[in-house]
Protein backbone atom coordinates (compact mmCIF):
# COMPACT_ATOMS: atom_id res chain seq x y z
CA UNK A 1 0.00 0.00 0.00
CA UNK A 2 2.88 2.39 0.76
CA UNK A 3 4.15 2.03 -2.82
CA UNK A 4 0.74 2.97 -4.18
CA UNK A 5 0.49 6.04 -1.93
CA UNK A 6 3.86 7.34 -3.19
CA UNK A 7 3.04 6.91 -6.90
CA UNK A 8 3.08 10.19 -8.84
CA UNK A 9 -0.09 12.10 -9.74
CA UNK A 10 -0.05 14.89 -12.30
CA UNK A 11 -1.45 18.13 -10.87
CA UNK A 12 -3.21 20.51 -13.26
CA UNK A 13 -4.27 24.05 -12.50
CA UNK A 14 -7.86 25.21 -13.00
CA UNK A 15 -7.03 25.83 -16.69
CA UNK A 16 -5.79 22.24 -17.05
CA UNK A 17 -2.11 23.16 -17.43
CA UNK A 18 0.45 20.90 -15.68
CA UNK A 19 1.79 22.71 -12.63
CA UNK A 20 3.22 19.98 -10.41
CA UNK A 21 3.55 16.31 -9.58
CA UNK A 22 2.32 15.08 -6.20
CA UNK A 23 2.10 11.71 -4.50
CA UNK A 24 -1.20 9.83 -4.53
CA UNK A 25 -1.46 10.45 -0.77
CA UNK A 26 -1.11 14.22 -1.23
CA UNK A 27 -3.51 14.20 -4.19
CA UNK A 28 -6.19 12.37 -2.25
CA UNK A 29 -5.76 14.85 0.61
CA UNK A 30 -6.38 17.73 -1.80
CA UNK A 31 -9.46 16.00 -3.21
CA UNK A 32 -10.84 15.19 0.25
CA UNK A 33 -10.37 18.87 1.23
CA UNK A 34 -12.27 19.89 -1.95
CA UNK A 35 -9.24 21.79 -3.24
CA UNK A 36 -8.97 19.48 -6.27
CA UNK A 37 -10.98 17.03 -8.33
CA UNK A 38 -9.81 13.77 -9.82
CA UNK A 39 -9.67 13.72 -13.62
CA UNK A 40 -10.59 10.43 -15.24
CA UNK A 41 -7.95 10.02 -18.00
CA UNK A 42 -10.37 8.07 -20.20
CA UNK A 43 -13.15 10.65 -20.56
CA UNK A 44 -11.74 13.73 -18.72
CA UNK A 45 -14.70 13.74 -16.35
CA UNK A 46 -13.93 15.32 -12.98
CA UNK A 47 -14.82 13.57 -9.74
CA UNK A 48 -15.21 14.65 -6.14
CA UNK A 49 -14.07 12.32 -3.36
CA UNK A 50 -17.54 10.78 -2.98
CA UNK A 51 -18.00 10.33 -6.74
CA UNK A 52 -14.56 8.77 -7.13
CA UNK A 53 -15.17 6.36 -4.25
CA UNK A 54 -18.11 4.94 -6.26
CA UNK A 55 -15.81 4.03 -9.17
CA UNK A 56 -14.82 0.37 -9.27
CA UNK A 57 -11.20 -0.28 -10.31
CA UNK A 58 -10.59 -2.68 -13.18
CA UNK A 59 -8.40 -5.73 -12.62
CA UNK A 60 -5.35 -4.14 -14.26
CA UNK A 61 -5.31 -0.74 -12.52
CA UNK A 62 -3.76 0.11 -9.16
CA UNK A 63 -6.07 0.61 -6.20
CA UNK A 64 -6.11 1.30 -2.48
CA UNK A 65 -7.87 -1.22 -0.30
CA UNK A 66 -9.98 0.09 2.57
CA UNK A 67 -11.99 -2.00 5.00
CA UNK A 68 -15.14 -1.85 2.88
CA UNK A 69 -14.11 -0.93 -0.69
CA UNK A 70 -11.32 -0.49 -3.22
CA UNK A 71 -10.41 3.02 -4.36
CA UNK A 72 -8.99 3.65 -7.82
CA UNK A 73 -5.62 5.38 -7.69
CA UNK A 74 -5.83 8.79 -9.36
CA UNK A 75 -3.33 9.57 -12.11
CA UNK A 76 -4.38 13.21 -12.65
CA UNK A 77 -6.04 15.84 -10.50
CA UNK A 78 -7.17 19.38 -11.32
CA UNK A 79 -7.00 22.10 -8.69
CA UNK A 80 -10.30 23.94 -8.21
CA UNK A 81 -9.03 27.36 -7.18
CA UNK A 82 -5.59 27.82 -8.74
CA UNK A 83 -5.17 29.19 -12.25
CA UNK A 84 -1.58 30.43 -12.21
CA UNK A 85 1.42 28.57 -13.59
CA UNK A 86 4.10 28.50 -10.90
CA UNK A 87 7.72 29.24 -11.69
CA UNK A 88 9.21 25.86 -10.87
CA UNK A 89 12.98 25.55 -11.13
CA UNK A 90 14.52 22.41 -12.56
CA UNK A 91 17.18 21.05 -10.23
CA UNK A 92 20.63 20.71 -11.78
CA UNK A 93 21.35 16.99 -11.73
CA UNK A 94 22.79 14.24 -13.90
CA UNK A 95 19.33 12.77 -14.37
CA UNK A 96 17.89 16.10 -15.53
CA UNK A 97 20.77 16.75 -17.94
CA UNK A 98 19.94 13.43 -19.60
CA UNK A 99 16.31 14.49 -19.90
CA UNK A 100 17.11 18.00 -21.13
CA UNK A 101 19.43 16.65 -23.84
CA UNK A 102 16.98 13.88 -24.72
CA UNK A 103 19.57 11.13 -24.15
CA UNK A 104 21.41 12.45 -27.22
CA UNK A 105 25.07 13.33 -27.73
CA UNK A 106 25.13 17.09 -28.19
CA UNK A 107 28.05 16.87 -30.62
CA UNK A 108 27.14 14.11 -33.08
CA UNK A 109 23.40 13.71 -32.44
CA UNK A 110 23.60 9.96 -31.77
CA UNK A 111 21.51 8.23 -29.08
CA UNK A 112 23.68 5.29 -28.05
CA UNK A 113 21.82 4.68 -24.78
CA UNK A 114 22.42 6.08 -21.32
CA UNK A 115 25.26 3.62 -20.58
CA UNK A 116 27.28 5.02 -23.50
CA UNK A 117 26.78 8.70 -22.62
CA UNK A 118 28.70 10.95 -20.27
CA UNK A 119 28.45 14.53 -19.12
CA UNK A 120 30.91 16.84 -20.85
CA UNK A 121 31.93 20.28 -19.61
CA UNK A 122 31.81 22.64 -22.60
CA UNK A 123 34.50 24.80 -20.97
CA UNK A 124 36.70 22.07 -19.39
CA UNK A 125 36.87 22.06 -15.60
CA UNK A 126 40.65 22.13 -15.75
CA UNK A 127 40.29 25.49 -17.51
CA UNK A 128 37.82 27.05 -15.09
CA UNK A 129 34.60 25.46 -16.36
CA UNK A 130 31.88 24.88 -13.79
CA UNK A 131 29.17 22.27 -13.37
CA UNK A 132 26.18 24.38 -14.38
CA UNK A 133 23.26 24.14 -16.80
CA UNK A 134 25.01 26.33 -19.36
CA UNK A 135 28.34 24.47 -19.27
CA UNK A 136 27.31 20.78 -19.19
CA UNK A 137 26.04 18.65 -22.07
CA UNK A 138 25.70 14.97 -22.88
CA UNK A 139 28.41 13.46 -25.06
CA UNK A 140 28.95 9.94 -26.33
CA UNK A 141 32.25 8.35 -25.33
CA UNK A 142 33.73 8.85 -28.81
CA UNK A 143 32.92 12.58 -28.97
CA UNK A 144 34.00 13.13 -25.38
CA UNK A 145 37.35 11.50 -26.17
CA UNK A 146 37.79 13.53 -29.38
CA UNK A 147 36.98 16.82 -27.66
CA UNK A 148 39.24 15.99 -24.73
CA UNK A 149 40.44 19.02 -22.76
CA UNK A 150 39.42 21.58 -25.41
CA UNK A 151 36.46 23.85 -26.05
CA UNK A 152 34.08 22.90 -28.88
CA UNK A 153 35.61 25.65 -31.07
CA UNK A 154 39.15 24.40 -30.48
CA UNK A 155 38.08 20.82 -31.23
CA UNK A 156 36.05 21.89 -34.31
CA UNK A 157 33.03 20.16 -32.76
CA UNK A 158 30.09 22.56 -32.68
CA UNK A 159 27.26 21.86 -30.25
CA UNK A 160 23.87 20.96 -31.71
CA UNK A 161 22.33 23.62 -29.45
CA UNK A 162 23.65 25.83 -26.68
CA UNK A 163 23.06 24.37 -23.21
CA UNK A 164 20.57 26.27 -21.04
CA UNK A 165 18.48 25.71 -17.92
CA UNK A 166 15.32 23.89 -19.10
CA UNK A 167 11.83 25.12 -18.35
CA UNK A 168 10.02 22.93 -15.86
CA UNK A 169 7.90 20.10 -17.26
CA UNK A 170 6.38 17.20 -15.32
CA UNK A 171 9.03 14.88 -16.69
CA UNK A 172 11.59 16.67 -14.47
CA UNK A 173 9.68 15.68 -11.31
CA UNK A 174 11.26 12.77 -9.48
CA UNK A 175 9.40 9.56 -10.17
CA UNK A 176 10.15 6.12 -11.50
CA UNK A 177 6.66 5.27 -12.76
CA UNK A 178 5.61 6.32 -16.24
CA UNK A 179 1.95 7.27 -16.48
CA UNK A 180 0.63 6.96 -20.05
CA UNK A 181 -2.39 9.20 -19.43
CA UNK A 182 -0.08 12.16 -18.75
CA UNK A 183 0.71 12.33 -22.47
CA UNK A 184 -2.65 14.05 -22.97
CA UNK A 185 -1.38 17.02 -20.94
CA UNK A 186 2.36 17.04 -21.65
CA UNK A 187 3.73 18.01 -25.06
CA UNK A 188 4.52 15.00 -27.23
CA UNK A 189 8.21 15.96 -27.55
CA UNK A 190 8.74 15.88 -23.79
CA UNK A 191 6.70 12.72 -23.38
CA UNK A 192 8.78 10.93 -26.00
CA UNK A 193 11.97 11.79 -24.10
CA UNK A 194 10.63 9.96 -21.06
CA UNK A 195 9.40 6.94 -23.01
CA UNK A 196 12.67 6.47 -24.88
CA UNK A 197 14.50 5.37 -21.74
Amino acid sequence: MTAVLTRPTLVLNRNWQPVSVASVARSLTLVAAERARIVDPNDFQQYTWNDWAQQVPTDDEPFLQSVTFRLRVPEIIALTGYDRVPHNVVTFSRRNIFKRDRYMCQYCGERPGSDALTIDHVQPRSRGGTSTWDNCVLACFDCNGRKANRTPDEAHMPLLKPPTRPKWQPLYARHDVRIASWSKFISEAYWNIELEQ
